[in-house]
């Protein structure tokens, strides 16, 4: 596990510099409060975490969380967030904690939050909606901005890709609209060797035929941190709120877009530097 995860992390990183030269940051300590800060009026700003495993034995995953609504709290106080994504991987094989983790955490988060099901979840359609009030796979439209959430597991953890029909609709549905963002914790291709992703090109194809899609955003493997490419559609990833394994820091994705649909985001090193592979796109 530890020679494979070494392996993704080299190749992400010659990924990342080949295809968008993004800045990265200084290495002292910093507070959330201290994250960049916008350039100009914004059309929405977000943060995106994934992959807490509340429950998990053996792991802080209670000070983990606590941890992470805290520095998410301090983040929309400096500069105010749209919303935050939970992509996937709430708990950890244990889908009767979700309602806890939802409540003694993310409804303490100062903004909205929505969460998709990971692997580890084990939660159907019918659990996920009576906990979060939405279906597993659904969508959403903010100032003009549509947002894609699908499920990507099943009750046993099996990995697949997202549905076509519903991934099929909901592009289509907005198509109009010139920035679209799609989040699925599994990622549908697989990049190099042994990796624990889905190997989709229906999927790829798919969100390749909609130029609107300006980038997919995963989670899962709790060691990448930046961003690889299908052809020009870039997908990113943002390390772990909690588990065993992974970077050595937790962290989360800010997502910025302005004014005249430009997009920044970059990751935050929320526990120790703060920030990761800023990319302007």
């Amino acid at each position: 596990m530890s020679s494979r995860r070494f392996f993704l992390k080299s190749s992400l990183t010659g990924l990342v510099l080949a295809g968008v030269a993004p800045v990265v940051s200084a290495v002292s300590p910093i507070a959330q409060d201290l994250l960049p800060q916008p350039s100009g009026k914004l059309k929405l700003r977000l943060a995106i975490a994934s992959d807490g495993h509340y429950g998990q034995p053996g792991t802080p995953y209670k000070r983990d969380h606590e941890n992470m609504v805290k520095w998410l709290n301090q983040a929309h106080e400096a500069s105010p967030l749209d919303f935050v994504i939970i992509n996937g991987d709430l708990v950890h094989d244990q889908p009767e904690l979700l309602s806890e983790v939802k409540k003694d955490y993310y409804d303490h988060l100062k903004v909205p939050f929505y969460a998709i099901p990971g692997n580890h979840d084990h939660a159907d359609t019918a659990r996920w909606k009576a906990v979060f009030g939405y279906e597993d796979n659904f969508s959403f439209e903010k100032n003009g901005i549509g947002f894609i959430l699908a499920n990507t597991s099943d009750t046993s953890g099996k990995y697949l890709a997202p549905n076509a029909d519903f991934m099929s609709r909901e592009l289509e549905k907005f198509k109009a609209l010139k920035t679209v963002f799609v989040v699925l914790h599994i990622p549908p291709h697989s990049w190099v060797p042994e990796n624990p992703f889905v190997d989709s090109p229906e999927t790829i194809s798919l969100l390749h035929r909609y130029p609107n899609v300006k980038a997919v955003f995963h989670g899962h493997d709790h060691s990448l941190d930046a961003v690889f490419y299908t052809s020009k559609l870039p997908h990113f990833f943002d390390a772990h709120i909690g588990g065993s394994w992974g970077t050595s820091y937790r962290g989360y994705r800010i997502v910025e877009v302005d004014q005249n649909d430009k997009i920044r985001t970059y990751q935050v090193k929320a526990s120790a530097e703060p920030v990761l592979n800023q990319t302007m796109l």
